[in-house]
Formats: C-alpha cells, structure tokens, sequence
C-alpha cells in the first residue's frame, strides 16, 4: 500500500549553504533537481542518478547527478535521513566545505 511506501521514503535535510546555492540556479536547473529529488527520495541508490562516494571515501560523503553538469552532494544522517550540502556544478563540489 502507498502508506508502506512513504514510511519508506528518504528524509531530507539542506544546510544553509544548500539552500543559497539553489536558490541562485537557473530555474530550469531547479526543476531538474527537483525531478531527481523525487527520485532520490525513493531509492537514494536509483541508477538513473548514478550516485556515487566522493574522495576522500572515509567522509561517507555522496554526490547524486542532477544532469551531465550539476549535483548534489549530501551526507546520510541516519538509514532514512540524510543532509544535502551542496548543489551546483560539478567542477566547483571541492570548493565548499562538503566534508564537515
């Protein structure tokens, strides 16, 4: 039933950096990660996001695509919940504070 498969379903927590860089993409990036947030939230590990662990692996840190540019990197905070820490385009993950 729909009530088992929501039990189920990712909680999802933004930093405030998050929230920022989001706000500040174009609109149709938005709506893409929006799409792939849905997915996300069903099953983090879904190969149409091709999730994947960052470097240095020890941070359990992970990067979800958005499109072939942009991710999100988030960390799990519990089996069901995890903290988005960034969104915007691949090359500049390392240029915000992903690990702490």
């Amino acid at each position: 039933p729909y009530r088992d498969y929501l039990k189920d379903m990712i909680e999802i927590y933004t930093t405030a950096t998050f929230d920022e860089l989001f706000l500040n993409l174009p609109k149709k990036i938005q709506s893409k990660a929006d799409e792939k947030t849905k997915l996300f939230r069903g099953n983090p590990f879904n190969p149409i996001l091709r999730t994947e662990k960052l470097h240095p692996k020890g941070h359990d840190v992970w990067s979800f695509r958005i499109d072939i540019h942009y991710r999100i990197v988030f960390k799990f905070t519990d089996k069901n919940s995890v903290e988005f820490r960034f969104i915007g385009h691949h090359n500049q993950i390392y240029d915000y504070n992903i690990f702490g």
